[in-house]
């Protein structure tokens, strides 16, 4: 991509947390940023070429994964992949039009994950309002703006750009929330690893047996290979059929974590691989003793010496 002529596709409309994570991901690149509706719309967008990249959330330190992000990217569609990833503090305000007076309040709009990130404040300050779950926290700011509800739980710059009072900030039940959201392209070879790196992909059983999860998570635990997050979603197939979303640290280059993902490829029906790319939360782990690349590398050696003359000395 060339800088000033990319273009990246978000979940709007602009004053969403997704639209911050856009500005912070397309910093570098100085691409143009354009909202759609919904996660799905979003990445459609992606895979029909209308944009270069497409930033969405993937995951929230309270509510866990954003599903409609992970099944995109294990679904049917052509394949994409991860090449960044940001962490944004979440933190949500009642919004409401100026004059308006909690007791007002008998309607609101919010996104489900905000909802469940508040629920516990709406049902103890109003337990009799109405929620209504929305596309985004900041298209629920735009429609009480417009006087189709009383109040939305959105971000403070929601409140800022549709002209809305606040009734009370930072409402969350849980303080100190995290979102991770990433930037999705089409397929690309890998940047170059950085010594922090994180690699996702899916995974699917060939079939449903005893020991099935147990023989993935040994082939990284074998190799010393850290998950960082690993879900099951199912593959809408038929029921108690699930395929598993994973994070680990380390990069495909690296030869323990293409080591463990070419061993994946064998025992899994299928595997997926959604990108490696810098990580920015934490720190990878010191990699164990065995498993660095020039153990991996010496130890081909000697075994091509066997293979060739019979000498393992």
């Amino acid at each position: 991509m060339e800088s000033g002529n990319a273009c990246y596709a978000f979940l709007g409309p602009e004053g969403t947390f997704s639209h911050a994570a856009a500005r912070a991901l397309a910093a570098d690149s100085g691409a143009a940023l354009v909202g759609y509706a919904t996660v799905t719309q979003a990445i459609d967008a992606l895979r029909h070429g209308q944009v270069d990249g497409t930033v969405v959330p993937l995951e929230n330190s309270v509510e866990g994964a954003v599903p409609a992000t992970l099944d995109e990217l294990a679904g049917n569609g052509s394949p994409l992949i991860i090449a960044a990833e940001t962490f944004l503090p979440v933190v949500f305000d009642l919004l409401a039009r100026p004059g308006t007076s909690l007791a007002d309040v008998k309607t609101i709009a919010t996104h489900p994950h905000a909802e469940a990130q508040v629920r516990r404040y709406l049902l103890t300050e109003l337990p009799d309002a109405t929620v209504a779950m929305v596309g985004s926290t900041a298209g629920g700011a735009k429609s009480v703006s417009e006087g189709e509800y009383d109040a939305a739980v959105a971000p403070t710059v929601a409140g800022e750009l549709y002209a809305l009072a606040t009734l009370a900030h930072d409402i969350a039940d849980n303080t100190g929330a995290v979102t991770r959201f990433v930037l999705l392209t089409r397929p690309a070879a890998p940047p170059k690893a950085t010594g922090n790196d994180r690699t996702t992909l899916v995974t699917y059983l060939k079939e449903d047996h005893a020991g099935a999860l147990l023989e993935i998570l040994t082939e990284f635990g074998t190799r010393g290979v850290n998950l960082t997050r690993i879900e099951s979603r199912p593959t809408k197939e038929r029921i108690g059929q699930y395929c598993f979303s994973i994070d680990c640290e380390g990069h495909i280059d690296e030869a323990r974590v293409g080591d463990a993902v070419a061993a994946l490829h064998r025992i899994c029906a299928d595997v997926r691989y959604l990108g490696s790319y810098a990580r920015r939360d934490g720190q990878q782990a010191p990699v164990v003793g065995g498993r660095t690349d020039s153990e991996f590398s010496e130890a081909a050696s000697w075994l091509a010496r066997i293979r060739a003359s019979g000498v393992s000395g």
